[in-house]
Formats: structure tokens, sequence, C-alpha cells
């Protein structure tokens, strides 16, 4: 659907009157920093461009009483996006260029870190990445012998419920790069981190495979819009 940006006033004198609120918005977001702004009136400003003409504010409030918070807006599939009305190709567009500009910084963030020492960032990472993804996808970090990332690859995307994983294909892939440790990672779009009997034992069969190889498998993370589980830390790894 495309935006219906409102076109300029036949009375040029006339200021519309969300410049003044933009303006104040602007204001307060420079002098006391983003969070002082609600989750609407930041994705206000994430829309200013995409809209120029037109009171944002309504349809950021829309947005955030469809998908929940900022994050989720931002991460929402296209699809959903336009069932908005008054979301079309520039809004989806700003949208999209944040979130691809959140995954960005958080991956730089874990390349420039010793991974394992600096644990919540890989968890920061990892649920920008894949937290609010609307399929299961089943990601690989592989680290080197100082638990440096190596590469980050999503080896597979399945379905809303499943993600068909091959644990010989893991490794193989670990041996390729040289890895000698990596991390596991997979969404459940459902929102519910909790692991499956299937997930435990697809993590229990990989580190089989992998230690004889001298290949450490450091933890499996599953990840979802309300939090994300650790089966290391819950001790079935």
């Amino acid at each position: 659907m495309p935006e219906k940006d409102l076109p300029p006033t036949d009375n040029s004198a006339e200021t519309p009157h969300y410049h003044g609120h933009r303006q104040r918005l602007r204001e307060r977001f420079h002098s006391a920093g983003p969070d002082a702004l609600s989750d609407y009136e930041l994705l206000e400003m994430v829309l200013f461009p995409a809209l120029p003409r037109r009171d944002v504010k309504p349809l950021a409030k829309a947005l955030i009483k469809t998908f929940r918070s900022f994050a989720e807006v931002i991460h929402a599939p296209e699809p959903r996006l336009r069932e908005i009305d008054g979301v079309g190709d520039a809004s989806v567009t700003q949208l999209k260029l944040i979130a691809a500009a959140a995954h960005r910084i958080a991956k730089g963030e874990v390349r420039q870190k010793h991974a394992l020492a600096s644990w919540q960032d890989v968890i920061t990472y990892c649920r920008t990445s894949m937290a609010f993804a609307d399929k299961e996808q089943f990601r690989l970090l592989f680290l080197d012998k100082r638990n440096q990332l190596i590469a980050d690859e999503v080896q597979q995307t399945g379905t809303v419920d499943h993600t068909p994983v091959y644990p010989r294909e893991v490794i193989k892939r670990a041996l390729e790069l040289s890895a000698t440790a990596i991390i596991l990672v997979h969404n459940h779009p459902s929102g519910d981190p909790t692991p499956s009997q299937a997930d435990i034992r697809m993590t229990k069969t990989i580190v089989d495979i992998a230690k004889p190889l001298g290949i450490t498998v450091h933890d499996h993370i599953i990840v979802g819009r309300n939090g994300h589980t650790s089966l290391k830390s819950i001790g079935v790894m």
C-alpha cells in the first residue's frame, strides 16, 4: 500500500501543525538523549524522512500497537508492515534500513571483541539478528582458538516452527574454516525460547561428532521475542 503523504497546503504561509512537533522531538532527542523518547516517538523520528509532509505520530502509534515494540516494528516481515494503513515503499525501506544498521553494528561489536569474554554481546547480536524473524533459522558462529569470530553463517532457514539441521554438515563447515569452536544459534518465531526435545537431541549429536575432532561446542542459544535460553546454562549439554 503506497504512502498517502499529504500534499503541501495551498496556503504556503500556513505551517502544518506537526512541524513544531517534529522540531520539539528533535530537540529533546539531542538534549536529553534517545532514552528520553518512548518507542513510538523514536519511531516517529525514523519515519520523518520517509513521510516529510505528513503527521507520522498516528502511524507510529499504530505500528507500536500492532507489533508491541520498536524492535518488533523494524524487524516485522514486510507483508505485515504493509497491512498497516499508510505504510508504503518509503516507510518500509526506512524501517528495514534501521534493522540492517542494528544488525551490522551488533555484528561489528562481536567481531571486535573476545566473544566469550563478552557473552552479553553475543546474546545481543543473536537476538538482533534472529529474535524477530518470522521463519526459523539455524545460525553458526565459528570461533578460532582465541574465541574470536571467524565467520557467522545461516546454515538453514525453515518454516515457522521447524528448521532441518544436518550435524555432519555443521562439523564439515567448521573444519573448512579451521574453527576450533562453534556456537549454535536458532530462533523460535513463536517467541518462546524453551528448547524442544528435538533441539536437545540435535545439540548432543553435534557435540558427539565434534569432540573427537577437537572442535568444542560452547553453547546452543535459542532466541525469541520473549528472551533467550542457553542450553549450556540449563544443563542439557
